[in-house]
């Protein structure tokens, strides 16, 4: 290929689309922490660790009698989330079930997005924010 191309090599990879990669000898090594930490402060979720992304047994409906929500503001985190889901798999069956009230939002289904940030800052606590491939 090089013959047919100019190719300059850039060494390791370092970062992609937001995602450091941290390259090892027998491990590669993809991290969103610093996008994570700025999700929780842009947020402005302040709140008590939590170990599992979702409730279990949660029943949310789309029809509810708690106070509607700002829809920009529930589908800009909630599109933040789902970019999340590359790095940190555990909170995807969380952000894919509260995707799915996107037409009519609640508090209730605010307090659900509130509970996947408790965990995302227990995973902060807790690793760093890495998965390791």
């Amino acid at each position: 290929m090089k013959r047919s191309f100019k190719i300059s090599d850039l060494g390791c990879l370092g970062y992609y689309l937001g995602i450091k990669v941290k390259q090892q000898p027998r491990r590669i090594t993809l991290s969103q922490a610093a996008y994570a930490a700025k999700l929780l402060e842009k947020a402005g979720m302040h709140c008590n660790i939590v170990q599992i992304p979702m409730e279990n047994h949660l029943k949310l409906k789309k029809q509810s009698t708690t106070p509607r929500v700002d829809a920009s503001y529930y589908c800009n985190i909630v599109g933040s989330l789902r970019y999340l889901v590359y790095t940190r798999p555990n909170i995807g069956f969380a952000v894919g079930f509260v995707n799915r009230f996107m037409e009519n939002l609640t508090m209730e289904h605010l307090s659900t997005i509130k509970h996947i940030f408790c965990n995302m800052a227990f995973s902060e606590a807790a690793s760093g924010g890495a998965v390791i491939m």
